[in-house]
């Protein structure tokens, strides 16, 4: 009798170890297909927001001293509405650009806003 209980408890111990241990690899493969779903997620929209872009950012060339604020702030990086009538108002006011170097007289338009839009712009 006591050898039959002993079988029993040791054959439950090891039916139930290797139910847990099961449960256990199947928590951790559901993890990574979790992050993998997720990142096809954030790929599909980075693709999505690639397929809004304007033409005018794939090489089109806007002027300065022609475009309007709403051109400007579409075609350039991190330049929104705001900087962008700045440049409008500043041209304006002065008169147009000799120079695409003369937009870093625009308050609020640094060396570096500049440059990384030269590739953008045209007189």
């Amino acid at each position: 009798m006591k050898r039959g209980i002993k079988t029993l408890i040791i054959t439950a111990s090891l039916v139930f170890a290797g139910m847990s241990h099961s449960a256990l690899a199947a928590s951790t493969t559901a993890k990574p297909q979790a992050a993998q779903t997720q990142t096809e997620a954030q790929t599909a929209q980075v693709k999505k927001a690639d397929a809004l872009k304007p033409a005018d950012e794939e090489g089109t060339k806007v002027s300065i001293n022609t475009a309007s604020a709403e051109e400007l702030a579409r075609v350039m990086n991190g330049v929104g509405m705001k900087k962008a009538q700045a440049i409008v108002s500043f041209r304006e006011e002065y008169g147009p650009f000799k120079t695409l170097d003369d937009l870093r007289q625009v308050p609020g338009m640094g060396s570096s806003l500049v440059e990384r839009n030269l590739a953008h712009l045209m007189l």
